[in-house]
């Protein structure tokens, strides 16, 4: 230490000190800068007896914008939602991002009445905002139905019975939301019985009607199935944008940003 504070303070020309210093601040802007620009982390929730695989092209997107994704699968059949829940509150903060960073969500139908839960019961430090598509956030009709088929019902599993459009089903016990999350809706259907038993437009499995949620930030209705949302480069965009500015911008004729999404 003796030896380096008599270097600087009698070394043997002044500009050397002067350089050696402005190199010392340089250095430290960039080591600052360099934590300042951690990559936020996103964490991807697939859908009923979905895995993984589903969610991958909103991985590769994320990843290609420079977030830290990870791709999360659950046993979507065989737990509950407060249970499916829990486990995903004990498991956050192992993937905690670095000082100053965020984590955010993008989630797939019945991923977001998970995320829901968990949001409303546990507590996740730095959350950032929250992308749902396809979301049951007022139940389904469809589920009304086929969780009085006994066969399917077991099939299916618990969850599947505890996201009906009834007062009593999670999803409508939650209450609005409390985080910034905007939600985007399918109206396309390949599925005609489905679209028979679903009021109004939908997606083959929601109505476009049940997806909204009290206190979203902003709100997208885009011409795609439920089970094939996600491989949209549209909604790709769109979840991107929303991550990145809190909104959904849809892109009129002449190329240029235009306002708010349209809602049902």
């Amino acid at each position: 230490m003796a030896r380096g504070w008599l270097w600087w303070t009698r070394g043997p020309l002044p500009w050397a000190r002067t350089a050696a210093l402005l190199v010392c601040c340089l250095s430290a802007t960039a080591l600052g800068q360099s934590a300042a620009l951690e990559p936020d982390t996103v964490v991807l929730l697939h859908g009923l007896s979905r895995t993984p695989r589903s969610m991958r092209p909103l991985a590769r997107r994320l990843a290609a914008e420079g977030y830290r994704v990870l791709n999360l699968g659950y046993p979507s059949r065989r737990e509950t939602v407060p249970e499916l829940a829990r486990q995903l509150a004990a498991e956050l903060p192992q993937w905690a991002p670095a000082e100053g960073g965020q984590i955010h969500f993008v989630t797939h139908s019945m991923g977001g009445i998970v995320l829901r839960y968990c949001l409303a019961h546990y507590r996740v430090e730095r959350l950032g905002r929250v992308v749902m598509l396809a979301p049951p956030n007022g139940g389904s009709e469809l589920v009304d139905v086929l969780k009085q088929i006994p066969f399917v019902c077991r099939h299916l599993g618990p969850s599947r019975g505890q996201l009906g459009t009834d007062a009593q089903s999670v999803p409508n016990t939650l209450g609005p939301v409390t985080f910034d999350v905007g939600v985007i809706a399918g109206s396309r259907s390949w599925v005609p019985i489905s679209s028979w038993i679903l009021p109004g437009p939908d997606d083959g499995m929601v109505a476009v009607a049940r997806t909204p949620v009290a206190g979203m930030r902003d709100f997208l209705v885009v011409p795609h199935t439920h089970t094939f949302m996600m491989r949209s480069e549209e909604v790709l965009e769109q979840t991107v944008l929303f991550l990145r500015h809190g909104a959904f911008r849809v892109a009129n004729p002449a190329g240029t940003a235009g306002g708010n999404a349209s809602r049902p």
